[in-house]
């Protein structure tokens, strides 16, 4: 049974709707601890000076935030208690945007939020009221002594809550200098048709259970056979040497090719699917605008 990590209510104008937040993700990390080789046993940490290599303390450590090479302002933890924001477990919704108007670049990370025992309908509610207006919520609370930006969306019936980066945490895009002039670069429209052609070949429905983070399974069989006693060393893969595109156009017909070749093998390819058409040959060239 999922245990909730936050509770507190949802307030928007004079409405207060009792909640509680649970994680919406698990995350499925293997993880290893340092062992020394020699003995068996774990490695242990230790806290040293950089100055003498002297073993500190604990509570002789402080914060320090660093000015410049080997200069610090220290900070104590009652000065960082006393900024703490205020816990008000509430939610404060502060306006209502539509869904579009949020680039997922912002998203953080998700919880359920579920209504307190007793306050069902002012929480469906809500979500119903959501669902028909296409709005997301957008409100700040505080967990855990931080305070979140976090939008709140309807999902099915229910509500979703996903904490958000503040606008100066995402880095612009004019600062990758590798992205710059590709709005002036042109390209024929055999080659658009092409590519149109080759992304509704791979177009499906999005099932998430048919992807698996495979390295994690191969760690985890890895690791179970290790422990049962088999001592097989598995030789890594030769590395694939990546070769470079020299004919734009011959390499996404081969493309398009393929993934037809797959679509028929695949059986979730419904009977009957119109084949894309043929590109049109070459006409003119089409200069994507700025």
């Amino acid at each position: 049974m999922a245990r909730a990590i936050w509770s507190g209510s949802i307030s928007f104008g004079l409405v207060n709707i009792p909640v509680k937040l649970f994680n919406a993700v698990s995350r499925k990390n293997v993880s290893f601890n340092q062992i020394d080789s020699r003995t068996g046993s774990r490695v242990k940490m230790q806290r040293v000076s950089a100055a003498d290599g002297s073993e500190v303390p604990y509570e002789a450590i402080v914060k320090g935030y660093e000015l410049s090479p080997d200069r610090y302002v220290l900070v104590e933890p009652e000065e960082l208690d006393s900024l703490d924001p205020e816990a008000t477990h509430t939610i404060d919704i502060e306006e209502f945007v539509d869904l579009v108007d949020i680039d997922p670049l912002f998203y953080d990370s998700a919880y359920y939020v579920a209504p307190v025992k007793g306050v069902e309908k002012p929480y469906a509610l809500l979500v119903q009221a959501m669902e028909q207006e296409g709005k997301v919520a957008l409100a700040r609370f505080v967990m855990r002594t931080k305070q979140y930006l976090a939008a709140v969306r309807p999902q099915d019936g229910k509500l979703l809550i996903s904490t958000m980066v503040y606008a100066d945490e995402v880095i612009p895009a004019e600062e990758i200098s590798e992205l710059d002039g590709l709005d002036s670069i042109d390209v024929s429209e055999r080659e658009l048709a092409m590519a149109t052609q080759l992304i509704q070949s791979l177009s499906a429905t999005f099932e998430p259970e048919r992807f698996k983070d495979e390295y994690r399974e191969k760690v985890l069989e890895l690791i179970e056979r290790k422990a049962s006693g088999d001592t097989t060393v598995i030789e890594a893969p030769a590395a694939v040497e990546e070769t470079k595109v020299v004919d734009l156009l011959a390499a996404l017909e081969a493309s398009v090719a393929e993934a037809r070749e797959a679509r028929k093998r695949h059986p979730a390819v419904a009977e009957g699917e119109p084949e894309v058409a043929e590109a049109s040959k070459p006409k003119k060239r089409v200069k994507k605008s700025a």
